[in-house]
């Protein structure tokens, strides 16, 4: 009979439940991230020296060495990025009916599409709505109709309203989000949006665990500079043109990751396991890790008794590759948080991994010389 792997322990957490609620059920594709980065605006104007918004959108945030560096005539600078877009689609057409056809920003699949609750969000306000595909409902519908899968285009939004009235309230490009409500479950957190705003909740958490603690001995010697970045979901736009302006010794990408640690998939291929803790990555297909800095990464949870997991992606990426790969390069390594059902409104992530990852960020930033 085969041995279980003995799972690992993990603290109870004293998570920020309603920031993390508030930030996934802000609406805020890419190109349109300007609702998130209001609410993040808010949240850190106290935790860090400066901030700021770029060119693209992305809000840049600093703060400054707490002690001198030892040996250094500049302090180490410290990038760590965190996506604020999700996936998400705009307006393309409006019919003679009324119906909205749409074109996606981001990745989907069209199977997690039918029957969906969407809003459309306007400069004049958001209108609630339903996305399904063009075709027959399954009383009229032939076997082989039934076994069709749609593509992306096929899709439409119904606003419920007078096509009269959605040609005044609607307007090629405005943009349409998921519609569920951010839920818990008593070892899980659910939601859209997960990914990525489960990173802005890590980056601004830690930062703020880090700035309680001042008084208690937990300074830091590295400028460190958190990029709540654009267009990540779109080929890693924002952190491209950050980084190329920040110009980082080390980097971290903050992301979710897979946890496919579900019925269905090999064990060879669950990525991550829930409840394991927080996530060092050490491959994507965006980028390979720093082996230094992960080993760094390792110790520093294992010092510090917090319960992490190391993986390997195959397929996907992160704001870290822009930071590794701008200027004269930089040393990165990813820091995730497994996710089952990526890229769905049911995204979950385990409580206990969420404050591994907090805890495990503000643990390493002290520790960078």
């Amino acid at each position: 009979m085969p041995t279980k792997t003995p799972r690992k322990k993990q603290a109870r957490s004293g998570l920020n439940i309603p920031l993390l609620r508030g930030l996934c059920e802000t609406p805020g594709i890419p190109g349109r991230e300007e609702r998130v980065r209001e609410l993040i605006r808010r949240e850190v104007g106290a935790l860090f020296d400066s901030v700021y918004t770029d060119s693209m959108g992305s809000l840049i945030c600093t703060r400054k060495p707490t002690v001198a560096s030892a040996g250094r005539t500049a302090p180490t600078r410290v990038l760590i990025a965190a996506h604020m877009d999700e996936i998400g689609f705009y307006v393309r057409h409006i019919d003679e009916k009324g119906f909205l056809w749409v074109n996606p920003a981001g990745g989907f699949d069209t199977r997690n599409l039918f029957s969906r609750r969407v809003l459309v969000c306007t400069a004049d306000g958001d209108y609630q709505g339903v996305m399904n595909p063009g075709g027959k409902p399954i009383h009229i519908a032939s076997a082989e109709d039934r076994k069709k899968v749609p593509e992306v285009e096929e899709f439409f939004v119904d606003l419920g309203m007078n096509p009269d009235a959605v040609q005044k309230k609607i307007r090629i490009g405005d943009t349409v989000v998921m519609n569920e409500p951010f839920f818990e479950q008593p070892e899980k957190v659910v939601s859209k949006a997960l990914d990525n705003r489960v990173a802005c909740y890590v980056a601004i958490e830690a930062v703020r665990k880090i700035a309680g603690a001042r008084t208690k001995g937990m300074q830091h010697a590295a400028e460190i500079i958190v990029v709540f970045t654009v267009q990540e979901e779109v080929g890693l736009r924002g952190a491209t043109t950050a980084a190329n302006a920040v110009g980082a010794d080390i980097g971290i990408g903050l992301d979710t990751t897979l946890a496919c640690d579900t019925p269905g998939v090999p064990e060879n291929q669950r990525v991550t396991r829930h409840g394991d803790g927080v996530a060092i990555m050490l491959q994507d297909s965006s980028m390979i890790a720093d082996h230094r800095l992960v080993d760094e990464l390792c110790s520093v949870a294992d010092k510090n008794r917090i319960p992490h997991q190391r993986c390997i992606l195959p397929r996907g990426g992160q704001d870290g590759a822009a930071i590794q790969r701008s200027g004269p390069g930089a040393r990165t390594a990813a820091v995730v948080c497994g996710t089952r059902y990526i890229h769905t409104v049911t995204e979950s992530i385990h409580k206990g991994d969420l404050q591994a990852t907090v805890d495990l960020l503000a643990a390493w930033i002290p520790t960078v010389a």
